[in-house]
């Protein structure tokens, strides 16, 4: 290798070494020693010992666990693909010309700008069941109110609302990004074809921006099955932890039972459960992206 050539890759070396003992002192170590305590006896006031597999058969053996992870997919599959459909209409109207995009674009964003206690606290007022606003929307419409505070599945419900309402921006950011990439003169073409919209939409929409709803859902599954402050803000996990999400019970398992161990082990089935479900999900769609092109 000529000098100057190993020059410059010490030089290159140099700049992202920082980035590489970032990633190694805050997520390959620590997540290294995650696994290694999930295989321990650990508590407050005493020495770890080496258990084996038993924190897992614990946690897989507890009916709260099974439960919080049904409750954890149900709200994962509702708000991803919720989202995914709402994001990508939303970028489908801003990029035909909207009048006011620019207003009306603040108004979509505005919530990526609210805190999650704050959105918390504002739709927790907004279904009251006694003087919320929406509450009263849905009694003038002839609908139930949504108990969310007794009854399990309006909990999990209004918890899918917020965090769509909170993250929403997110996806669409990515798919309006990608929309506007496409090029017009693919439109152009199929409109003098006489094309209809939908075929535009099927033929040219969706096969462009299907690598951003790829990117979409994948980051968006990894967020989702973390959910954990819009429950423990909205419902603590109840009533009598019907409403439980796995995060959740791994905090209630770490800080209010101080079993470690089992709180790890519960971290790692997260990632294993998470990727397995991305994993199911980016195979239908990278199927999907075949039989569009074949077609």
């Amino acid at each position: 290798m000529p000098r100057s050539l190993g020059g410059k890759g010490l030089t290159a070396f140099g700049f992202i070494a920082p980035v590489h003992v970032l990633i190694l002192s805050l997520i390959v170590l620590p997540g290294l020693y995650v696994l290694w305590l999930s295989f321990q006896a650990s508590t407050y006031g005493s020495a770890t010992s080496f258990v084996g597999f038993a924190n897992y058969t614990k946690v897989l053996s507890d009916g709260y666990f099974w439960r919080a992870l049904l409750n954890t997919m149900i709200v994962v599959l509702i708000v991803v693909h919720l989202e995914l459909l709402l994001g990508l209409g939303l970028a489908q109207l801003f990029a035909s010309g909207l009048r006011g995009k620019r207003f009306l674009l603040a108004i979509v964003l505005a919530p990526y700008a609210v805190s999650e206690v704050s959105a918390v606290v504002m739709w927790r007022y907004l279904f009251d069941p006694d003087i919320g606003s929406a509450t009263m929307l849905l009694t003038w419409l002839g609908l139930p109110p949504l108990e969310w505070a007794v009854e399990p599945l309006h909990g999990l419900i209004v918890v899918a609302l917020l965090s769509i309402w909170l993250h929403l921006p997110f996806t669409f950011i990515i798919l309006y990004a990608a929309r506007l990439a496409i090029p017009g003169d693919l439109y152009e073409a199929a409109r003098m074809d006489r094309a209809p919209p939908l075929a535009q939409f099927r033929r040219i929409t969706l096969p462009l921006l299907a690598p951003a709803m790829l990117i979409a859902m994948l980051f968006r599954y990894i967020f989702a099955f973390r959910l954990f402050s819009e429950v423990w803000l909205m419902t603590q996990g109840g009533p009598a932890r019907s409403t439980e999400v796995v995060a959740l019970y791994l905090y209630l398992e770490a800080f209010r039972y101080n079993a470690f161990g089992s709180a790890a082990a519960t971290g790692w089935l997260m990632v294993i459960a998470s990727l397995a479900l991305a994993s199911f999900y980016l195979w239908r769609l990278h199927k999907d992206m075949k039989a569009s092109h074949a077609r």
